[in-house]
């Protein structure tokens, strides 16, 4: 069961229009917020002073936002916006009415030029039931938590990632994925090209993206 030492709680409600009533959003992404989300609750705050573990590097806090949904789902252009919104690194709890969870965390990370954190790559735990839910909490620094619950709450989507920094591991993941969809548009079109000269050219392209993906996965 997902719980959180006692010392982290906030339990704050946030009303759902504080993310969206002074900004400049789509239309369409303010009517998720109204048809999506029933309310949202800033429930923990894992940081130095309340996890007893050391300061990091990069993450200073990890706030915890639950969700409660009026449906089955929730658009991701929404938890982008409070991700954007919000200069802490965080994590969603999703919560449907029939009582079923999910984790939610995006990786982000401050850019080079300036301190705006830059959103990469979204993970969601499958929906499951809440007491089946659980996350191991245990790290030397507020960056190796941010790390390992990632990687948690990613399972058998960095499985093959190597064991260095997320951040590489979640590249190393997006370049694989990147070039399986080369491969398999190549594997189209070599299907359906009739000259024989050309179909010799994709299949070279194709061998080194093969080359590059097996490189990749090493």
């Amino acid at each position: 069961m997902l719980q959180f030492p006692a010392s982290t709680q906030f339990g704050r409600r946030i009303p759902k229009q504080k993310f969206y009533e002074h900004l400049d959003v789509l239309p369409e992404v303010r009517q998720l917020f109204v048809e999506q989300i029933k309310t949202i609750t800033w429930t923990n705050k894992l940081s130095p002073q309340t996890m007893n573990i050391a300061p990091g590097e990069k993450v200073q806090e990890i706030e915890v936002f639950r969700i409660h949904l009026t449906g089955s789902d929730l658009d991701i252009r929404v938890l982008n916006l409070v991700d954007r919104q919000i200069p802490y690194h965080l994590l969603f709890i999703l919560e449907r009415l029939d009582g079923t969870c999910q984790i939610s965390v995006t990786y982000k990370k401050k850019g080079q030029v300036d301190d705006a954190f830059q959103l990469w790559q979204t993970y969601r735990t499958p929906w499951t039931a809440a007491d089946a839910l659980s996350l191991d909490l245990s790290a030397l620094d507020m960056d190796a938590l941010y790390e390992s619950i990632v990687r948690q709450v990613a399972g058998d989507a960095l499985s093959a990632a190597p064991a260095g920094p997320v951040g590489e591991a979640i590249a190393q993941a997006q370049q694989r994925e990147r070039l399986e969809k080369q491969i398999d548009a190549l594997k189209g079109r070599m299907r359906w090209e009739k000259q024989l000269a050309r179909q010799m050219e994709l299949r070279q392209e194709m061998k080194q993206l093969e080359k590059e993906f097996l490189e990749n996965e090493s």
